[in-house]
């Protein structure tokens, strides 16, 4: 009878209403295109959206990165424009975050450039690192460092081309989900705190899992930071790990610095799990030319790595660059999008580079060597890192 029915749109609104309030598996879907943050919210709605987007938020383990280089319009460093607005469309609730960021307009503690906040400023909106903490979520673990020139591929799509950014203003946010089979500490020594039991407690020792450490030490060209920095990858260059990182002016945790202000130190991120692989090799001094940049890149293919959720990274000498190809720029960064035409790339122009050709996949290992191996200046680290 026409007076049992209602007009199509709210008949067809009623249906909806039903399916989104009732069928688990068409709002998990849903739900699947949504922003972390938009994610949070909607699962306020009901007890089935919560549980559905309880689930969806556990399948987003791919990492992703956000980048940005150029001038900002703003007084403040581009970094935090950036990471102020692209953080609200990521799909990933950040575990642990690796920020790196130009030493060149990233120095001021309290403003970048010019220094017009007014007295009665919030500090934390002041302060940069303050405020870069308040962006992520209060359990994400922090590492940033800051260094001459920063290498950033830019956001949204692995095969876009990277740029080695040698001066200028420049910046990346790398962040990790929680994913399974892969556990992600970070680390920060200096000379009071480093000892075997604190080396332990950080997975850098007496640790089968471990797979893969990114290690950024600062302030170690200091009288005794050389036998510091020793003391840190001795344990590590004749195990089955990949090491790879450099030199930097300086770095911001989580935690408040344990280390007296201008002492040496390092700070790092360990990658444990079955499911990690990694690779590096080393550009060395006398890689001149494009050519023997990407014979020396095509070298990481032995490792046969999967593209898929792998991040590769540069850390190369501030010597190097344009410096080394005869006012070339960009040669390195781009002979490796040739060679891996779907990774993206990420790292900086450091003060030393610490790697070697290496990989790590599985229980084999391509080559091993000392602590002081290890180090190296005017080279460039290139190497891959695989998430499962």
């Amino acid at each position: 009878m026409e007076g049992d029915e209602g007009p199509p749109n709210i008949l067809a609104e009623s249906k909806a209403g039903y399916i989104l309030s009732n069928v688990a598996e068409v709002v998990e879907r849903i739900l699947t295109f949504v922003p972390t943050k938009t994610l949070f919210m909607t699962a306020s709605v009901c007890r089935l959206w919560r549980n559905c987007a309880r689930r969806v938020l556990k399948t987003q383990q791919r990492l992703t990165w956000l980048s940005a280089s150029g001038s900002s319009i703003y007084e403040e460093h581009v970094l935090l424009r950036t990471m102020a607005e692209d953080l609200e469309n990521i799909y990933l609730l950040p575990q642990t975050a690796l920020l790196m960021v130009d030493g060149e307009t990233f120095n001021g503690p309290v403003s970048f450039r010019h220094k017009k906040a007014r007295k009665c400023e919030d500090e934390v909106l002041s302060d940069p690192v303050k405020k870069l903490r308040r962006l992520l979520p209060s359990s994400c673990d922090v590492l940033g460092v800051v260094a001459p020139g920063v290498v950033v591929t830019p956001s949204g799509s692995p095969s876009s081309q990277p740029q080695e950014h040698e001066d200028g203003e420049a910046c990346f946010s790398l962040l990790f989900p929680a994913m399974d089979g892969v556990s992600i500490r970070p680390f920060h020594f200096c000379k009071k705190s480093i000892s075997e039991t604190a080396m332990k407690e950080a997975g850098l020792i007496n640790n089968p899992n471990l797979k893969v450490v990114l290690i950024f030490d600062y302030e170690t060209y200091k009288p005794g930071g050389g036998r510091f920095l020793n003391k840190l990858l001795e344990p590590l260059s004749q195990s089955n790990v990949l090491i790879v990182g450099g030199q930097v002016e300086r770095v911001f945790t989580n935690e408040v610095t344990c280390c007296s202000p201008g002492s040496f130190g390092a700070v790092g991120l360990t990658f444990s799990g079955s499911k990690i692989q990694g690779a590096s090799v080393l550009l060395e001094q006398d890689v001149s030319s494009s050519k023997a940049a990407e014979a020396t890149i095509q070298r990481l293919k032995a490792a046969n790595i999967p593209e898929r959720n792998t991040m590769g990274f540069m850390f190369a000498c501030v010597g190097r660059g344009h410096n080394t190809y005869n006012n070339q720029r960009n040669v390195e960064a781009s002979a490796f999008r040739k060679i891996f035409p779907k990774v993206p790339l990420l790292g900086f122009f450091g003060n030393g580079e610490i790697g070697c050709d290496r990989i790590i996949k599985e229980n084999y290992t391509l080559s091993e060597t000392n602590a002081e191996g290890l180090q190296h200046s005017f080279t460039t680290v290139m190497s891959l890192v695989h998430f499962g």
